[in-house]
């Protein structure tokens, strides 16, 4: 259960970046449809500005954030709610049978055509 409340927890936090990236799309929208009239309004200017850059940095923190979160997943380091390291090392187990078996068979082969000879 928890696996999914973090899941979800973290399909929100998405959403929630791409609504401000949405904000960010209408802020820069506002700014040029400012500068493209003969006389700007200095304040909205100002504070559409200011909000583009606050928002940026916000997206940019979460981002960031959820990158970590995921290189740390990807890595193998163990972490709350994921059983992917468990079934790397499984699959990494089952790889390494494989090839010893595959050894052991070629000097079966070898002792096999040596005692023949």
């Amino acid at each position: 259960m928890a696996t999914y409340s973090l899941a979800n927890e973290r399909l929100r936090a998405l959403e929630d970046i791409e609504r401000e990236i949405g904000a960010i799309l209408q802020n820069a929208g506002t700014v040029i449809l400012e500068l493209s009239k003969e006389k700007t309004n200095e304040r909205l200017l100002d504070r559409q500005a200011a909000a583009f850059t606050a928002s940026v940095q916000h997206v940019e923190a979460e981002l960031s954030a959820q990158i970590r979160y995921l290189t740390q997943v990807a890595t193998g380091q163990p972490h709350e709610g994921s059983s992917y390291s468990s079934r790397k090392d499984c699959q990494m187990a089952l790889k390494r049978v494989d090839y010893a078996r595959l050894k052991l068979s070629e000097v079966a082969r070898t002792c096999e055509q040596m005692l023949e000879n």
